[in-house]
């Protein structure tokens, strides 16, 4: 026999203050380039439990703030820039990850150009860039949110351009070829790169050159952004290998 079925409770203030409470924070897996080297934005922790350890740099989402905003908030406040390329990574929220109380975090990764970032703030929070083949132990989950981070790159900067994310506005080819083989931690085979990254047309060739590394030097480039949505317009991706 049909039974009609039961209403629920409705929602009110009391059930939302009887409810049991959880901290939502976001931690920043901030990567950056330099001589050759992926490298990861750290600093120690300032707060108990684990407090001087090694950790990522992140904060607690305030009430009036949205989860990307917090790490926008935290960008800029180490680092000093904004408007950098910043993407989610994932939800950390096993029950036990944070020892001094229930908290999930949203990962954010980040890639900022080193030449860019405000060198005194950072050293003013005491945080240390780390070559990512050579990371200390982390605290909590955060050795995780690096490995995942590093995964979600490599698998981004096969299709997308992000190495241009990591580089001056001007750059050489070798430079260019650096990068990528950070991200992917292998050598890529000189004349391929090259002809894989000239075949889809949005670089643009200066008059500069770099000539640091010898006398004949290498000519300057600049990624051209508008070539590239028309690349993507077309359904093609930004593969360079």
């Amino acid at each position: 026999m049909y039974k009609e079925k039961e209403e629920l409770p409705a929602v009110t203030g009391d059930f939302y203050e009887q409810s049991e409470k959880m901290y939502v924070a976001t931690d920043c897996i901030i990567f950056g380039f330099d001589s050759g080297n992926l490298k990861l934005l750290l600093f120690k922790r300032r707060v108990a439990p684990l407090e001087g350890e090694w950790s990522l740099i992140g904060s607690f989402v305030k009430l009036d703030e949205d989860v990307s905003a917090a790490a926008e908030r935290v960008l800029e406040e180490i680092t000093g820039l904004k408007n950098v390329f910043m993407e989610e990574l994932k939800v950390y929220g096993a029950a036990n990850r944070d020892p001094g109380y229930r908290c999930i975090s949203v990962g954010q990764y980040a890639l900022i150009r080193l030449k860019d970032y405000d060198k005194e703030l950072v050293e003013h929070h005491g945080a240390v860039w780390h070559d990512v083949k050579e990371l200390p132990s982390l605290v909590l989950d955060h050795e995780q949110m690096v490995e995942d981070a590093l995964e979600k790159l490599k698998q981004k900067a096969r299709y997308q351009p992000l190495g241009f994310e990591l580089l001056p506005e001007k750059f050489t080819i070798p430079q260019l070829q650096s990068v990528y083989e950070a991200i992917f931690q292998k050598e890529l085979d000189t004349r391929n790169f090259r002809k894989k990254v000239f075949s889809h047309n949005v670089l643009v060739k200066l008059d500069e050159k770099d000539k640091s590394g010898s006398k004949r030097g290498a000519f300057f480039y600049m990624f051209d952004q508008k070539r590239y949505k028309k690349l993507v317009e077309k359904g093609n991706d930004f593969e360079v290998f």
